[in-house]
């Protein structure tokens, strides 16, 4: 199967990606919206994923990994039907990506970040990821 690649978004004051740093790795728990949720159930081990903090810092900040595919989510209230993924972290981008320059590059003009911008899971395509990256610095 061929590697896929997707953006996370947290607030950095929930979850920052020092937390992940610090941490290694995490279940990304919480998700509470059906399109973020089946696109959880779409990751596989060894997909790619960029760390994007939302709020007032508005930029891709790191590299990660997904380590375990989707699993029920622990937090999830009794009864409902929540996933869960268990995400590592690879690296920090030498330079963050701000969402202006996202919105900046023609090739990034269909992606969920700029047309879902509350969907806190997204699928990107290789060439929009690492354009990303590129624009990174990675």
């Amino acid at each position: 199967m061929t590697t896929q690649y997707w953006l996370v978004k947290s607030e950095p004051a929930s979850y920052a990606w020092d937390d992940l740093l610090r941490d290694g790795h995490t279940a990304w728990t919480g998700v509470r919206n059906y399109a973020a949720r089946n696109h959880l159930r779409g990751m596989r081990a060894g997909d790619q994923v960029l760390f994007y903090h939302s709020g007032e810092a508005k930029s891709v900040i790191g590299l990660g990994g997904i380590i375990r595919p989707a699993f029920p989510d622990p937090t999830a209230p009794a009864g409902e039907d929540w996933s869960a993924v268990e995400l590592h972290a690879l690296r920090t981008l030498p330079s963050p990506v701000t969402l202006t320059q996202i919105r900046a590059q023609p090739a990034l003009a269909g992606i969920a970040l700029l047309r879902q911008g509350r969907l806190s899971v997204q699928p990107l395509a290789a060439k929009e990821f690492a354009l990303i990256l590129k624009l990174g610095g990675a």
